[in-house]
Formats: structure tokens, sequence, C-alpha cells
């Protein structure tokens, strides 16, 4: 895993400076801690910051090739899964690589098929290769690896993170009020294309580009499609295992110690299992990670969303597989402490202390590991969230997992976010995003619904947990995989009948009964339980403090907060957003608001 960033103009080459593109590359240092470089071509300049993961003697970027006399420079962020498929057919076309890295098979694959290449690949990628005539971009199918990018006059700039497209001095740090209302109401989702500062966008999952002498042509390599299901349940639960065990061995290959991350809920504990037979195959011992909270264990709550506790699950599995595994107790300290840290490394507001416990796991499992996955993205695809089964949750007019649209946004003053107007902005992307989900005319209701739910789970539930996870591991120098994020598996899971992901009233029970040689009924059969947060009321009282230091320094949100309407808020501690964001949340939410503002400088204006 890496950074990349850098600057492309064809008509006017005094405008690219390395030393910008230098400082770019620095701010995202923390991404690619082994090696940085810079190559200067004609008309760009290309930034890399390396993770060394496979190959780790001749991995280095930027990458450069020449063939068929045309020299072919890349710089690339990701992980590529069918590389022996694909070095395959080189072979038969008479190359054969030099390197045992990626990089090498995703440059060749461009030289190989031309544009069509992003649709040869498997697995998670942002790239960008410069031929001396123009320069192609693309991303992975579900963005897990981030591309932004602005096109100023002539000049196209990109990077992995927002910080280092505001160290260029052409882009400001502007929020207008379209930024504003998704931070108010949409936020840790955001829509894609975009991002909240008005002078940078993003690559969209699945999209890719060319930016030559003519200018920029953005299109879609790849999307969901609808199709009818002709086959039956055995085949449905055959087929899942076929591409969810195939999915997690590919992504076991690694040349620095690897790990897996073991909470004891469904999803993790089918990466585990998967990955765990494999290792034993080798005669290895397979490593594992479950996280806990200080104080946790006191102060526990049952809930809808989280009826019981991983920690016994975890240790269970563990001992059933035989795995070596690992508990990390986060700090109540730390979770407040890390906050304002997270912000910086998510460069948006996040999901508070679902942020900043996950860059402190990250941070302890670098102490041993480099490479580990990880089970997200299986309740989008499988159908695990209550709003796939619930309808009227479907039926709410508004996102189905932000639980009270308008509460964020009625704590600031309206004349700040012009909250009838926000609302139905916001309340349009997701008209319109229901209106794009593709489905046949002969599904029936719950069929349709489920697309519904799904499409609108990966395009924004989906994208904001794996950003999380993107910046808060590769923060700490850990590369986190998501088998689950295997398009094969989504495209195949999208179109099965509903009836057989949802048998006998049960959750994801066509990923459970695919699963049956695997797992034992305890782990197999339970209720779904989310990424875990702390329950301590120790945390309350500390995010409550920063959050009055935070107002008594007359920051950005001392001006804008109501704060006897966030009084009345704490007291009913309602759920807010997803499974997990309730008061305490809310309140290290405006922290992170706070922070953000203050950190990026931003601009607000109409």
């Amino acid at each position: 895993m890496c950074s990349i960033c850098g600057s492309v103009c064809f008509d006017n080459v005094s405008c690219l400076s390395t030393n910008i593109i230098d400082e770019m590359n620095k701010s995202m240092k923390h991404r690619g801690p082994d090696e940085s470089d810079i190559f200067t071509g004609e008309s760009a300049i290309f930034g890399h910051n390396r993770l060394s993961v496979m190959d780790l003697e001749n991995g280095k970027q930027p990458f450069s090739v020449v063939y068929g006399n045309k020299k072919y420079t890349i710089v690339y962020n990701g992980e590529i899964y069918n590389c022996k498929e694909l070095k395959k057919d080189f072979e038969n076309r008479g190359i054969y690589l030099k390197t045992k890295c990626d990089t090498e098979v995703v440059l060749y694959s461009y030289i190989v098929y031309g544009k069509d290449c992003p649709k040869m690949l498997n697995g998670i990628f942002a790239f960008a290769v410069y031929d001396g005539e123009s320069v192609f971009f693309a991303r992975d199918r579900f963005g897990v690896k981030p591309f932004y990018y602005a096109l100023k006059g002539n000049e196209l700039i990109f990077a992995s993170e927002i910080k280092a497209m505001l160290k260029h001095p052409l882009i400001s740090s502007k929020i207008d009020k379209e930024g504003l209302w998704e931070i108010l109401y949409l936020s840790p989702n955001f829509v894609s294309g975009k991002s909240v500062f008005r002078d940078i966008l993003e690559l969209c999952p699945g999209e890719c580009m060319i930016f030559d002498q003519n200018g920029l042509k953005k299109w879609r390599y790849w999307q969901i499609t609808a199709k009818p299901f002709f086959k039956g349940r055995d085949f449905a639960i055959e087929k899942t295992k076929e591409l969810v065990v195939d999915a997690v061995t590919r992504q076991l290959d690694a040349d620095v110690p690897l790990s897996v991350l073991l909470s004891g809920g469904l999803d993790s504990s089918v990466v585990s299992a998967i990955a765990s037979r494999h290792y034993g195959k080798k005669g290895l011992i397979l490593d594992t990670y479950s996280f806990e909270y200080e104080g946790n264990k006191e102060s526990f709550e049952k809930s809808l969303f989280q009826p019981e506790k991983d920690d016994d699950f975890a240790l269970y599995l563990a001992d059933y597989l035989g795995t070596n595994h690992t508990v990390l107790t986060c700090p109540t300290s730390e979770v407040a402490n890390l906050l304002t840290t997270s912000t910086m490394y998510r460069d948006l507001v996040g999901q508070a202390d679902i942020d900043s416990s996950l860059l402190y796991y990250c941070k302890e499992i670098k102490k041993k590991h480099t490479v580990t996955l990880s089970g997200e993205c299986s309740d989008e695809i499988f159908g695990g969230y209550p709003w796939f089964y619930r309808p009227e949750m479907l039926y709410s007019d508004f996102f189905p997992w932000i639980h009270s649209p308008r509460l964020r946004a009625s704590l600031f003053k309206d004349k700040v976010s012009n909250s009838d107007t926000g609302y139905d902005y916001v309340r349009q992307i997701y008209k319109n995003s229901l209106s794009e989900c593709p489905v046949l005319d002969s599904d029936s209701d719950e069929m349709r619904l489920s697309r519904i739910a799904s499409y609108l789970s990966v395009n924004y539930f989906m994208t904001s947990l794996l950003q999380r996870k993107d910046r808060m591991s590769m923060a700490s120098g850990v590369e986190v995989r998501v088998p689950f994020a295997d398009h094969r598996i989504f495209e195949f899971v999208f179109n099965v009948p509903w009836k057989y992901k949802f048998e006998n009233g049960v959750e994801k029970s066509l990923l459970r009964n695919s699963m049956v040689d695997y797992l034992p009924d305890k782990i197999l059969w339970r209720k779904k339980s989310p990424y875990p947060k702390t329950h301590n009321p120790e945390y309350m009282k500390r995010v409550l403090g920063i959050l009055d230091e935070r107002l008594r320094r007359m920051g950005y949100l001392s001006e804008f907060l109501d704060r006897q309407k966030l009084d009345e808020i704490i007291q009913k501690n309602g759920t807010w957003f997803g499974q997990l964001m309730s008061a305490p949340q809310l309140i290290a939410w405006l922290i992170q608001l706070d922070f953000f503002m203050e950190y990026y400088k931003v601009d607000l204006v109409d």
C-alpha cells in the first residue's frame, strides 16, 4: 500500500513544480513509510510513498518500463489478487515481467489492454500511468483505495488524500453550502464524485479517466447490473462458498507478517476460518486480533443493534481454530485523545470514537503485522442490516441508517445550516440514488427492496466504512484487505433471490449456509453484532470536557452552536446514525467538526 500524487500539464509545463509535488508527497508519508520518490517527465510529475508488502527489493515507485519504443511510468496504490492469471496471459503474448510486485502487473495491464485494463484487475487500486502523450487514471470498483483530483486551468492535480491536495497553492479550503449540508446531514457518508471542499473532486469507484492535450475524459468501466436468477438454492449456496473462499485465499499472499481481525461475529469469523485452514495446510498458525474498550465489561448495555458482547465469542473461535489470538484493549483516554488525530488522518468529520479507537488498534497491530484481513462489506452485500428486512426503514424518505436526519443540523443556528433547504438537498440525493438502482420488471416487492437496500448500502454506508478503514490503517502503516469487497461476490449475490439471503427470517442466511463446513453453530448462527463502541461513562465525561474547552476558546462552533438544544439531545441519548452513534458519539463528532474547521482553516462560502 502507498500514497500517490502528481501534477500533469501538456500546454504549459512551466506550471509544474517538483517542490509542490514534494510537499504534497511529504504530507502522506504515513501511508508509505518505507520509501519515497519523485518522477519528473516532460508533462507530468509524480510522487509516491511506499509501504512494502510484496517484492520488498524491487517494488520501488514511480515505476517505469520501455515497451514498443515508448516509456510508461506508473504510480500505484493497492493490491491485485489475480496477478498469476494476468502474468500467464502476458507470457502467452511474449511478455515476461522482471519483478514479483503487482505494480509491474498493473503497468503492463495498461500497456496490453489499454483503457480496458481496470476491467481485468481483481483487487483494490488507484493509479496513474503516463506515456508522454497522456495520463490514464483508474480507481477500484468499490473505492477501497482513494483518489482525489482537481482541474485548474490546463493543470490536473491528483492525490490519495485531501490533505495533500490542499498543499497545492491553486487549491483552497473553501466549503460551500452543499459541502456543509453533506457534513451536517449525511456525514460520515458523502456523495461520490466530489468532496466537501469546493475545489476538490473525487474519481468515483468504478471510474477511470484520461487527461491529454484535448482535456479530460472520464467514464465508468464498471457498475452493478440486475439479472434474472435461474438457478436454485443449492447452487446459490455452493457458488457463494466458492467465491468467498477464493476471495479470502487470494488475499493471504504477502511478503510481510499477516493477521486477521477476529471479532467473533460472522463476517470476521468466516475470514478467520478460511485463512486458518489455508495456513494449517502449510503448517503455519494464523495470528488474529479482537478489540475491546477499557471498562466495557462493567458498563455494556444491550441494544437492538448490539445484543451481546464479542469478547467470549472471539476467544471461543480463536481456540476452536487454533489461532494465536491477541485482545487489544483501548484505554478510554486514548479513545478521547485520538478524536482530533483521527480527523486529521481522515481529512473529514468521521465516526467519532469508532475512528479514534480503530486508529489506536491499528497502531498496536503495526508492532507485529503490516497486513491484516477484515470482514467489512459483508453486511452491505449479504443483507445484514435492519433496513434490509424492515421495510419501514426504507420508506422513511431518507437514508435508512440516519435515524434523525435533522438532528445535527438543529444544533446550529439556521443562518448556518439553512435547515429546510439543506434537508431537501440531501433528501434529493437519496431520491436520485433510488432511481439509479438497477431492478428488473420481474422482481418481487421483497427482491426489489433488497436490491435498493444493497445498492444504497454499498454506495454510501460501505464507502464510508472503507474510507475509515483505509485512513486509520494507513495512518499506522498497516494494509487492511477486505475479501468481501470482491466485485465477483457482489455481482453474484446482488441477483440471488432474497428468500435465500433471509431464509427463516435470519439475516445473511446465504452466507451462513455456505459456511457450514467452516464454522461451529455457536458462531455460524450468532446474531449480528457490529464493530464495538465504548460504553464506559467516563468517556462521556471526557468528551464533554474537551468540547467545553474548545467552546471556551471561541472556535468555529462557539459562534454557531445552540448549547440549549445540545443539552436537550444529550439527555435523550438516542441513536442518530447507524448502529452505534448515540449521545457520546454526537459530542465527539462535534469535537471532530470544530477541529476539522480549525485545522483546515475552512472558509465557509455561499
